[in-house]
């Protein structure tokens, strides 16, 4: 019972590591990668043959 209660606590500390840094809202990992594609797709897309 205590072993899986020690897993179900660390999965939800998982889970919430994974929201807190992830996919927070303008400042998580996600966003950053996004804001960098959109950075690059545009200075891909403003070269000139």
């Amino acid at each position: 019972m205590r072993n899986i209660l020690m897993t179900v606590m660390m999965l939800v500390v998982v889970i919430l590591l994974f929201n807190a840094i992830i996919t927070q809202d303008n400042t998580g990992t996600q966003a950053q990668i996004q804001s960098q594609g959109n950075t690059a797709n545009t200075r891909i897309s403003n070269m000139l043959p």
